[in-house]
């Protein structure tokens, strides 16, 4: 897969990921990346995000997703494959 091809990956960040900002975090990162996609908080306390566009970054935001903000602490990014989203834009969506 080349850097410009058009990619999706769910992931799921564990860690102390819930409370610190963290979703509203990869909001704005992926819209400067202009990324589709959702992310929400998990009952598990993990965030997961789907995230979808160039493959270059795609790897570019789940690299970052490791520091995530200040307050966050990552322990470990699990990655899946996703179907793209149908909506445009970058989402919060609701708990699960």
């Amino acid at each position: 897969m080349n850097d410009t091809e058009i990619a999706t990956v769910r992931v799921v960040i564990k860690g102390r990921v819930q409370r610190v900002g963290f979703r509203y975090w990869v909001i704005g990162e992926a819209g400067t990346r202009n990324l589709r996609g959702w992310v929400r908080n998990h009952h598990t306390g993990d965030v997961e995000a789907v995230f979808s566009g160039p493959n270059a970054l795609i790897e570019e935001m789940v690299t970052i997703c490791h520091q995530g903000p200040a307050a966050a602490h990552v322990e470990s990014i699990q990655r899946y494959p996703a179907e793209a989203p149908n909506e445009e834009g970058f989402q919060c969506l609701p708990t699960v």
